[in-house]
This record gives C-alpha cells, structure tokens and sequence, in this order.
C-alpha cells in the first residue's frame, strides 16, 4: 500500500474542510454527517477519519482552518505598542464589521447556529470565543469601562444588521442594500466607540 504524498494529503485535507463550509451553508448543521461530507468532498469517507478522527474534529479543523472566522492580523494588521484602546477598538470593531460583509458564508453559518445547538454549534461557537478571549489580551486594563461587555454589545448589534440584511433591505429606515447606508453605519459605529473610549 502506497503513502499519500504530503501534498496530496494537504490538498485532499483541505478539500474536506471546505465541502464541510459548503455543506453548513446548504444545509445547516443536520447536512453534516460523515457520509455527506465524503461526497461532498469527493472522497472516501475512511479519509475523514484518518485525517481528523471523527465529525467533532473536523469541525474544529474548520472552524481554525476553514476561513470561518477572521484573524487577528486580519482585523488588527500589525499594529504598534503604542495604541490606545480607542486606536484597538476601532480597527478590531470596524475590522469584523467589514470581514463579516465579505463572509457571506460565516453569516448563513451564524444564522444556522441561531436555530441549532448541538455538538456542532458548539465547537464554532468555542472557536469564536477562544478568537474573542485572545483579541481582549490585546487591550490595556481600563478599570472605569467594561471592555468585554462593551465589545460584546457593539459586535453584536452589527453581526445583527449584517444577518438582518439577509431576510429584510431595512431595519430602522436604513437601507441594509446599499453600500453609502453601510458607509453611515460604519459612522455610527466609529462614533460609538469614540464616545464610549475617547
């Protein structure tokens, strides 16, 4: 019996991670089981297990591989040591907003998780968190505000407009449609930051 060559491997490895986006996407955490994935990638399913020991594993593997959720670098850049926290949070805040509207896979993901709770929801969710704990290390204490609470409601009034956006144009008389509405709530955003951390 032959070895895959590395290559093949990454490149077969990479293939079933992505057939798990497109699976979530179509249908929801109940589309992914190990029969489905293996066709949807292509490949035998005794592939999966090798690679990834089992459905819990792979969904780990893509929620850190699978361009689910964005970087750190991705939001923040390389930033110096010097920012502020306002500086921070603008970037990381702004940064997801925009990151999330190119992502229209990571929506339709969140919206599922939204009706589900399994074992599935549960490691993207871990994912999500572990990202949130780490990006959190990067602020300086500032006793007299409650960053986590603060990031959590801002983040989550956008996450909100931009799952919104997928069943409904307007919310509040803002187009969710159009790229100059978008530009005014980035606006809005900004200036809720600069209120909160200025």
């Amino acid at each position: 019996m032959t070895q895959a060559r590395p290559r093949d491997r990454a490149r077969t490895r990479h293939s079933i991670i992505e057939a798990v986006g497109r699976l979530l996407a179509r249908q929801g955490f109940k589309g992914v089981g190990v029969n489905a994935v293996a066709r949807e990638a292509g490949v035998d399913k005794v592939l999966i297990y090798r690679y990834f020991g089992g459905i819990p594993q792979l969904l780990k593997a893509y929620a850190e591989e699978g361009g689910f959720w964005p970087t750190q670098a991705e939001l923040l850049g390389s930033g110096s040591d010097t920012e502020t926290n306002l500086d921070l949070a603008r970037r990381a805040l702004l940064g997801l907003l925009r990151w999330l509207r190119q992502h229209p896979l990571t929506l339709e993901i969140m919206r599922w998780e939204l009706l589900e709770r399994n074992e599935l929801t549960r490691a993207l969710a871990r994912h999500r968190e572990e990202f949130a704990t780490r990006l959190m290390r990067t602020f300086r204490p500032q006793p007299d505000i409650d960053l986590a609470a603060l990031g959590a409601v801002l983040a989550a009034g956008g996450t909100y407009l931009l799952l919104r956006a997928r069943t409904s144009d307007v919310y509040n008389g803002i187009h969710l449609d159009s790229e100059q509405e978008w530009d005014r709530l980035e606006l809005a955003l900004d200036s809720l930051i600069s209120a909160a951390l200025a």
